[in-house]
């Protein structure tokens, strides 16, 4: 991933509240990740990718948007699949480079069709405590 930078120019206009976007610190592409999380029981759902209009969408409509980059344009979950977002809060981490939006995720947060996107590729379960603080 590219470096984080308080610089880094947003290629896109955007509407998003400058105080804001005073606090941001985007890669070098102007984008931001934004972990997607159900609120009411904790569960990580997603990471997809903001700019700061994307951003401002989010804070202002109540579902999520992102910035596709493969695509290169925005996308609002589930419009296309039924399986909404609806925004429940949003906060941005200490260092001012993620955001955090809690959810009411409907159906499958992930486009293969399972709830999360961390369902099909466990890398590590259940490791002894001392275990995971070596590694």
């Amino acid at each position: 991933m590219a470096p984080m930078t308080s610089t880094s120019p947003t290629p896109r206009p955007s509407s998003l509240a400058p105080e804001i976007a005073a606090r941001l610190k985007r890669s070098a592409d102007g984008l931001l990740p934004a972990i997607a999380q159900q609120y009411d029981t904790g569960e990580v759902l997603m990471l997809g990718w903001m700019d700061d209009e994307a951003l401002h969408r989010t804070l202002t409509t109540g579902r999520c948007t992102y910035w596709s980059r493969s695509r290169r344009e925005y996308w609002v979950k589930g419009d296309t699949s039924g399986h909404v977002q609806h925004v429940k809060s949003v906060a941005l981490d200490c260092d001012g480079d993620t955001v955090l939006v809690k959810v009411d995720q409907v159906g499958a947060a992930c486009h293969t069709g399972d709830r999360t996107c961390f369902d099909a590729d466990v890398l590590l379960a259940d490791a002894p405590a001392g275990r995971a603080a070596r590694q």
